[in-house]
C-alpha cells in the first residue's frame, strides 16, 4: 500500500496545495486581503507544478518498464 502512495505522493500533495491556494484566494477576496490572495496564487502554482512533476515521474516509470528496466 505504501508503494502505491509513494507513486502518487506528488500528485496528492500537489492537489492539496492547489486546493489550499484556491481557498486562500477566495478568503483573500472576501476579506479584501491582497497578501492572502497572493499567497493563495503561489500555493496554487506550487500545487500545479507538483502535480506536473508527478505526471513526469509516472511517464518516466512507464517508459522504464517498456524498455525492460
Amino acid at each position: 500500500m505504501s508503494d502505491r502512495l509513494d507513486e502518487h505522493r506528488d500528485r496528492i500533495e500537489g492537489a492539496t496545495d492547489e486546493a489550499k491556494g484556491r481557498g486562500k484566494q477566495a478568503w483573500g477576496d472576501v476579506a479584501g486581503d491582497e497578501e492572502t490572495q497572493t499567497e493563495g496564487q503561489g500555493d496554487e502554482f506550487t500545487g500545479r507544478g507538483q502535480q506536473a512533476l508527478g505526471d513526469v515521474k509516472d511517464q518516466a516509470g512507464d517508459l522504464k518498464e517498456r524498455v525492460g528496466g
